[in-house]
């Protein structure tokens, strides 16, 4: 039985049930999503690669995304002035890629093999997203470049501490290295918080989150259900169109004093504020 849960007007919030008719919607999205990317990319072909302009077209391309997928933005708090930033997130499905565009307006830093991705590096690449290679050999001359070109820009950074998505039900430990471009340097670091909720606000369950919301491995878990059927990322996407969307509240936290601290105990001030909101906001009546 799917887990339900109250509204303050008494009334039940589940997971929509999957029919012929929300198939049908949901392909219909689909098939508009698609024609929506075909539409952009003679758009960007003109724009020129990794400038303010192209970094601020992203957020247009992204909103139109997440309303053809019935994904709803729900913000709380407010982000930092300061410059340079760096906005860490945790990380439970693909929509994060698109929610922090929209409402950051900056860019990623990413991993890079994503570079040599058909199509998907080439956007990328467009976008502004930063690279770092994470092998040893690399790290103090990718390090170097990456802190020279945070310092030249004027928009935000946003980096999954995590290193891959969950199920939703914890934050996973955060992995150092990813904060290398904070240490040392005069770089504010803002802790942003994602939660996932039905249309009406009231939270999604564990159980919905893994089989229907979530986008992750099973074998990368360590708590928290898992779902029975891993899907593709637009396996994902498409699912996400057949259910109609969902809501995320985006919680913008306080940066916290990291003047003097190393990238571990970075990541460390990091993940407790943000597995402790994280968790206080799963906290709720069912």
């Amino acid at each position: 039985m799917k887990p339900k849960h109250r509204t303050k007007n008494n009334k039940m919030s589940c997971v929509r049930k999957q029919n012929l008719f929300n198939t049908i919607t949901g392909a219909l999205r689909f098939t508009a999503f698609w024609i929506m990317v075909v539409a952009q990319l003679p758009v960007l072909f003109l724009l020129p690669a990794r400038k303010k302009i192209t970094v601020k077209y992203m957020a247009v391309f992204m909103r139109i995304f997440l309303f053809v997928a019935g994904v709803k933005i729900v913000k709380h708090g407010t982000l930092s002035p300061r410059r340079p930033l760096l906005v860490a997130g945790n990380h439970i499905s693909v929509f994060e890629i698109a929610t922090f565009p929209v409402m950051f307006g900056g860019t990623f830093i990413s991993k890079n093999d994503v570079r040599n991705w058909p199509l998907v590096g080439w956007v990328a690449n467009k976008f502004g997203v930063v690279y770092i290679d994470r092998r040893p050999s690399h790290a103090a001359e990718v390090l170097a470049q990456v802190q020279k070109e945070i310092m030249n820009i004027d928009w935000p950074l946003y980096v999954f501490p995590e290193g891959t998505t969950t199920n939703g039900a914890y934050v996973k430990e955060f992995k150092s290295p990813l904060f290398n471009v904070a240490e040392g340097a005069d770089v504010t670091v803002q802790p942003v918080v994602v939660q996932y909720c039905h249309h009406d606000g009231t939270p999604i369950s564990d159980v919905d989150l893994a089989q229907h919301y979530a986008y992750f491995d099973n074998a990368k878990q360590t708590a928290g259900p898992k779902c029975s059927r891993e899907r593709s990322a637009f396996g994902q996407v498409f699912h996400i169109m057949v259910l109609g969307g969902f809501r995320v509240n985006v919680y913008m936290l306080p940066p916290p004093p990291l003047a003097g601290k190393d990238r571990k105990q970075i990541a460390e001030t990091m993940y407790e504020i943000i597995s402790k909101k994280y968790m206080e906001l799963k906290r709720y009546k069912k």
